[in-house]
Parts: structure tokens; C-alpha cells; sequence
């Protein structure tokens, strides 16, 4: 195992610039996810770490060791990709194997290897089947075992969950947890999907336009986020904006143009008059026959463990969970207050936190 490190890392594609001046540390054994939408150079950050990409500027070390010239090959990292890429020819234990016996291992380690992983992966019944007999779930597992047969110094996970659906994708989520818990391997981690970086992760770096936005705990990301762009990006429903001006005299509140009057817990950084972004999370929403909000139901979404209810206040539409049953129907009225300790404010212009 090895630590990961980055210094001043840039990737430019002629004149466009995808990777700005990016340093991360990822500690020996951490399991570190990067996420972003689409664009923000994630996967691109990934490729360039495996060798894949050449870097134009800036470091990357594996350990001590130097490794921006070194081939991929080189570099005893292992990577899995979203689309599997297993050779459709080979049997699970061929393609397990395969990597160790272009090192020229000899016959009876490849063997003791490849048994090895597939007792940890559960593939030992399937060994003899080519991918084409195998399920979505095992494909995936074979990926993953043909990174852990080679004892890399790092693994590095490109969006591997993608194309499963969603019951096999929560079932590989905790197995691939489970099992860096248990190889304590460090784990660079690519995926858009931040409930994955969340249940997974050790730490969370989250991307933008090639920058990193905020690099934190998952909970830390979640209850502070830095700037606007994390408070939007991470939590699912996403959270909920208003824009208004501060109102310092009498009760703090910030004031929207529409006639909302929303309730602060103290007197944030700013002046009477700021503009500001003011954020509430779906379930910091209080369902209160006193409430200061009257929002308009419009849809109602019962999923068992709590109901989602889309709903209008002024010209902002929110969405609001709720852990009890909630009897609501579309048409109808409902009492909101935001809870005021949970409330997230940021400047209007800049994004960054003020509370």
C-alpha cells in the first residue's frame, strides 16, 4: 500500500485548460471519492494518476516514488473501469489471472491467487463460465478481483457502478466498502453519483471546472458545506435555495422579492441589505400548524421510510421529507418553518458560506 499524493497538477488540452493547479494528498489506505458533474475532470484527474493521461504540469507520487513518467504498466496500480473491459474469450479464471501471467509468475501462484480472490469475491462456483454467462453483478466482481489479484499499491474505481441498477448497485456499494475495509488498499474513487461518495468514502473531494470546491468528511461536507455549489451538489433531495436581502433590524430574517419572510437562527456576516442565498435541506423543513410558510402541495411521494412533498412558496418551488406519514394531497396547503439552526446561508455573488 501506498499514500497518493498531487502537487500543483494541471492538464491542458491545447489552449483549454480541464485541470487547474490541483494538489490532493489521499493517505495510505484512505478511501478517497472524487465527485462533480459531468465535466469538472474527475475521471480525467483518475486516468492521469493510473498514466493513462500525461499530466503538464505539476507531481504525482505514489509513496515516495516519482511516477510521472513511469509507464502505467510501471506504476502497480490497479484500475477498474465502468464498462468491466473483461476478455469475452476467457473464462473468470482466465481473466483473473491474466495480468499474472504477463509477469511470468509461475503456473501454481497464478492458481493459488486466483482461488484466493475468488473465495473473497464469491466467484469460486463460476470460475469456468466466459462474462457472457455471468450477471451484471458478477462481471463487476471479476473487474474488481482482476485489480486484487495483482496486489496493487492503490486501486483506482472508474464509476464501476454505472450500469447497474439500483437494488445491485446498493448490494455493490457496501460489498466494495466491506472489502477495502478488509484489504485496507488505498482507493481513489470516480463517481457522479454523491449518495455512493457518501456511504463509501473516507473522505469526499468534490470537483468543479477542474478545482476542488471543498475536500472534507462526509457529515462535514453535508452540515458545513464551503460554498453554495457543495451544498447543492451534495445531499439527495438537493437542498433548497431562496435569494433575498438580509434583514438586520428587529427579528433577523432574510427577505425575497417574492414576500417571504424566512427566519434566522443569529445575525449572519453581512449587512443589512446583502443579498444572500438562503439554504434549507428537505428535512430541516418543520411541519408546524403555526408555520410561517404556507406552501401549495403539488406533488406528493410516499416511499415507505419517509414522504417527499414538492410544494410552491412564493415563486420557489421546495421539496420537503418528512420521517412520519404525512396526509397531503395535491391542491392543498401546508404550514412550513424552516428549522432555523439547520439554515445555510451563503453570499449571493460569491457562493462562500457567511454563517
Amino acid at each position: 500500500m501506498a499514500s497518493i499524493s498531487l502537487r500543483h497538477v494541471r492538464k491542458a488540452y491545447g489552449s483549454t485548460e480541464v485541470i487547474h493547479n490541483l494538489s490532493i494528498d489521499i493517505r495510505d489506505g484512505e478511501f478517497v471519492a472524487l465527485v462533480g458533474p459531468s465535466g469538472c475532470g474527475k475521471s480525467t484527474l483518475l486516468r492521469m494518476v493510473a498514466g493513462l493521461e500525461p499530466i503538464t504540469a505539476g507531481e504525482i507520487r505514489l509513496g515516495d516514488r516519482l511516477i510521472n513518467d513511469v509507464a502505467p504498466r510501471d506504476r502497480n496500480i490497479a484500475m477498474v473501469f465502468q464498462n468491466y473491459a473483461l476478455y469475452p474469450h476467457m473464462t473468470v479464471a482466465q481473466n483473473l489471472g491474466f495480468s499474472l501471467k504477463l509477469q511470468g509468475l509461475p503456473k501454481a501462484e497464478i492458481e493459488r491467487r486466483v482461488q484466493a480472490v475468488a473465495e473473497t469475491l464469491g466467484l469460486s462456483a463460476v470460475l469456468d463460465r466466459t462474462p457472457r454467462r455471468l450477471s451484471g453483478g458478477q462481471r463487476q466482481r471479476v473487474a474488481m478481483g482482476r485489480a486484487i489479484v495483482r496486489q496493487p499499491e492503490a486501486f483506482l474505481f472508474d464509476e464501476p457502478l454505472s450500469n447497474l441498477d439500483a437494488k445491485l448497485r446498493v448490494q455493490m456499494r457496501t460489498e466494495i466498502k466491506a472489502l477495502h475495509q478488509r484489504l485496507g488498499t488505498t482507493t481513489l474513487y470516480v463517481t457522479h453519483d454523491q449518495v455512493e461518495a457518501m456511504t463509501m468514502a473516507d473522505r469526499i473531494v468534490v470537483l468543479k471546472d477542474g478545482v476542488v470546491e471543498q475536500s472534507g468528511v462526509p457529515l462535514e461536507l453535508y452540515d458545513r458545506p464551503r460554498n453554495a455549489f457543495v451544498a447543492g451538489f451534495i445531499g439527495s433531495p438537493a437542498m433548497n435555495f431562496f435569494r433575498g436581502r438580509v434583514q438586520r433590524h428587529g427579528a433577523p430574517a432574510v427577505l425575497t422579492d417574492d414576500g417571504l419572510r424566512l427566519p434566522l437562527h443569529r445575525l449572519p456576516e453581512a449587512v443589512d441589505g446583502h443579498e444572500v442565498l438562503y439554504g434549507v435541506r428537505p428535512e430541516h423543513f418543520a411541519l408546524e400548524a403555526g408555520g410561517t410558510l404556507e406552501a401549495g402541495v403539488v406533488v406528493v411521494e410516499p416511499t415507505g421510510a419517509e414522504t417527499l412533498i414538492a410544494a410552491r412558496l412564493g415563486r420557489h418551488q421546495v421539496v420537503a421529507a418528512f420521517r412520519e406519514r404525512v396526509d397531503a394531497r395535491p391542491g392543498t396547503a401546508l404550514k412550513l418553518t424552516p428549522r432555523v439552526e439547520h439554515v445555510h446561508l451563503f453570499d449571493a455573488a460569491s457562493g462562500q458560506r457567511l454563517n
